[in-house]
Order: structure tokens, then sequence, then C-alpha cells
């Protein structure tokens, strides 16, 4: 066992270095980078495709081109406000959201909001986005997609592996080569297929302006909310000083933002001639000459996007104690998502609706629950840290409270997979679960947050940490 101590960091800033923690609280000694990289991993992670197509259903809604902008601009700004404060409790708190979660919810009340929340979203969008991408090499080379989404996701498996810091550097490096890619296929398709256009009440998705704004900003805003979980994942290495607290805040945001903005606004421009068929094709077609550097940013997004939902994904595993190490669980991750994006590469667009909503509608109660606690329940007070690993807090009453806002939403849900009664009686309305799911868990918890705790069991006798496969303030670093 070596000691994290005088000696200097086990991990460092080392990039080729496989990183040996997991769930662990991060030391002192390990705390490096800069506040920048916040902008570069979110950035990268923002430049995909799957925004693009969200932007194409304005159109399909009926809205006028500057209400859908409205609509994508409301959405991204709420969404990267909340990424932008969660990045913030990672570099506070040092450990991931996932652990950050039993704060509220308790050791063992936090199974089931991360199995599905984390590990089904994780491995859910991991699917998604090798399904883009393979799509997309196939279109370029000819090659089968399944041997495509292969290859994508034998780099994403190695590249989650090493972790945090080759995650930071390949998020820097890709952000410069994605960049000019997708200036090329803003400028191309706005010169090709754009269009300003007006609102349409005899559009096939026509639900009022009102519920297609809703739906739309919502949309956008479910993007966000589905990182939301991970946010802290890749902020708990930086030093918690006030500086860095502020900085990572700002630059977080922003690289939401502007990704979330261009690429939604985009799609809401060429979406009035896009087409009915396979999304990868029509943007071949769409990208004309410029088809090659145009399927190429779409290929290395997928990487982009993949590296955090892989590793997210296994720090998840993880979390629910699942008696494997990092890399098994990266392993396993890959494995299901691959096979998943096997059954999905048909009809991709309606299956990814269906996520988006089913992921956003658990998701938005839980980063609520996760907020409050932080500011209002003290959970900010690095004293507190030890409680995130202590067994003996069974259950408390965050986890009611994340449970009675989704129960609070289902009413209100509107998906091809199930609609509820009241979106079915006024469909005019717009998606609102998210925000009633929002809204109800906040009040629970504000009900409840001072009761004594659900369950709690007799403390049990300190485990050694290479049992636990984690580790607490004041634990050493194993190599």
């Amino acid at each position: 066992m070596t000691s994290a101590g005088p000696r200097g960091p086990v991990y460092g800033s080392t990039v080729t270095k496989v990183e040996p923690f997991g769930v662990d609280h991060i030391p002192d000694s390990e705390r490096h980078g800069r506040p920048s990289s916040q902008f570069f991993v979110w950035f990268a992670a923002g430049l995909n495709f799957p925004i693009i197509l969200v932007g194409f259903n304005a159109a399909w809604f009926g809205l006028s081109f500057p209400t859908a902008v409205l609509a994508v601009v409301a959405g991204a700004a709420v969404g990267s406000v909340l990424m932008a404060v969660m990045s913030r409790m990672g570099v506070r708190l040092g450990v991931p959201q996932q652990i950050q979660a039993r704060g509220p919810l308790g050791f063992y009340g936090n199974f089931l909001p991360v199995a599905y929340i984390n590990v089904f979203s994780g491995i859910g969008w991991a699917a998604v986005t090798v399904i883009l991408g393979g799509k997309a090499f196939g279109e370029l080379t000819h090659l089968p997609v399944w041997l495509c989404g292969a290859v994508l996701t034998a780099a994403e498996l190695v590249v989650a592996v090493y972790g945090y810091n080759m995650i930071n550097f390949l998020q820097r490096a890709l952000t410069y080569v994605l960049t000019p890619l997708f200036v090329l296929i803003t400028v191309v398709a706005v010169v090709r297929g754009g269009s300003l256009f007006a609102a349409d009440p005899h559009a096939g998705g026509y639900v009022g302006t009102a519920g297609g704004s809703i739906t739309l900003g919502g949309w956008f805003l479910a993007f966000l909310v589905a990182w939301a979980p991970f946010a802290s994942d890749y902020s708990r290495y930086l030093p918690d000083t006030p500086g860095v607290v502020r900085q990572t805040t700002w630059y977080t945001g922003l690289g939401n933002f502007v990704t979330i903005c261009w690429l939604g606004i985009l799609g809401v421009v060429v979406g009035g001639s896009a087409s009915g068929s396979d999304t990868i094709v029509a943007l071949h077609q769409l990208a004309g000459p410029f088809a090659v550097p145009a399927l190429i940013a779409v290929g290395l997004s997928a990487l982009a996007q993949n590296f955090l939902n892989v590793y997210g994904g296994a720090i998840s595993v993880q979390t629910l104690k699942v008696p494997v190490t990092r890399s098994q669980a990266v392993a396993a991750i890959c494995v299901l998502a691959y096979a998943i994006s096997l059954w999905g590469a048909s009809g991709t667009e309606d299956k990814f609706k269906v996520f988006l909503n089913l992921t956003a509608y658990f998701i938005a109660p839980f980063a609520t629950v996760l907020l409050l606690d932080f500011y209002l329940g003290g959970r900010a007070d690095r004293g507190r840290i030890g409680e995130l690993y202590d067994r003996s807090r069974v259950l408390d009453w965050g986890a009611v409270a994340w449970a009675c806002g989704v129960a609070a939403s289902v009413p209100f849900w509107q998906s091809s997979l199930y609609t509820g009664p009241f979106a079915a009686a006024h469909p005019g309305a717009g998606d609102l679960s998210m925000f009633v799911a929002a809204g109800a868990s906040a009040v629970v918890y504000l009900l409840t947050r001072r009761l004594r705790p659900l369950w709690r069991r007799p403390a049990a006798p300190a485990e050694p940490a290479a049992e636990r496969g984690e580790r607490a303030p004041g634990l050493s670093a194993r190599t």
C-alpha cells in the first residue's frame, strides 16, 4: 500500500497512466488541473448530431423560426446553469455525483436511482451514439455498420480504462478537431438547406405555440439534465479553492450553452428541408460535396460523447457495490452498449426520443434533491464527506423525495411508449413532466429534510479499504 502523502501523488496529471481511483474521495495531494478543462470536456461532448436532430422538430411542431430559437436558448440556458452548479459540487467534495447522492438518499437508498439514472442512462446513451457514429463511418467507408460500431466501441473502451486524465486530454484535442468540422457542416447546411420559416398551424405535430415551445425547449433541457448525474465526475480532481470553484462554474456552463445553442439552432434552420429518411443518409445528401468531412465529424463526435458515457457509467456500477474494478465495469458497459446498438440501429430517431424523455423524467427530481441537499442540507461541508461512505445510513428521506417527484410526473408524461392522462387531455400544454417532477421532489425534500433518517442501522466496525473497494477521506491510495 503506497501513501499519497509527502512523496507526491499516486496518479497526478500523467495522461498515459491508468487511473487508480474509482468511486473514491480524491485527496488534496491528487488534486490537479485547470478549470478551463471543464469547457473542453463539455464543449466536445456537446458537438454531436443528436442535438441537430432535436432541432429538426421545430418545423414539425409548426413553430416559427424566432419562437423555435427562443425555445432552444431557454432550454440550453436552464440546463447549462444546472450543469455548472453540479460541476462545482465535484470540485468542493472531490467525489463523483453518484456518491454525492448517498447523502440525501442514503447508502442503499441511492441504489435504485443510480441503477436506472446512471447505469441505464450511460449504457443507453452510449448505444445511441455508437449507432450514429457507426452509421456515419459506414456511409463514409462503405464498411458494415456493425464493424464500424465495434471499432468505435473498442476505442471508447481503451480511453475509459485509462480514465480521467486521458479523457480530459482527448476532449481538448477533439474540440480543436471537431469545431472546424462542425463550422463547415453549419455553413454548408445553411447554404444548401436552410430556411427561416413562419409558424404553421397545419404542421403534423402542432399543439399550439406554447405547447410546442415548452416541449422543444424541454428536449434541449433534457440533453443537459441527462448529463447532470455525471457532472462532478469530471471536476472532482480540480483543486478546491474559491477561485477554481468559481471558474469551473463559468467554464462548465459556457461549454454546454454554446454547443447546445449552436447545434440546436442549426437543426431548426435546416429542419424545414429535412426528410423523414435515415438522418445520417439525410446529412450525407445535404452536405453534397462536403459529405466526407461532415461524416467524419459525426463519427468522431461519437467518441467525444461516449468517453463520458462509458466512464461515468462504470463509476455508477461501482457505486452500486458490484464487485468489479472500474476497468471491468468499463468493459461490461461497452459490451452491453454495443449489443443494444445492434438492436436499435433501425428506427433510431423514434427510439431516441423515447429514451430522451424517460431518462429526463427520472433525472430531474434526482438532480433537484442533490442540489437542495448541497445548499440547504449542509452537504457542502467537507467534514461530512465520510457520511457518503457510511453503510449504516441505509435509507434517507431524499429517496422518498425522488420517488415522489417521479410519481407526480407520470400523469404528465408525453411519449410514444406512454402518455399520461393530463398530457392526453391537454396536449397544448406541452411536456411538463420534468418541471412537475422537479417541483414535487423539492416540496417533499423541504418537508422532510429535518426529520430523523428513515433507516439507520448500528455502525459496523470500519472495513479495510481493500475490501470496500472505495476510499473515504483519510485513507491512503492504492496503486
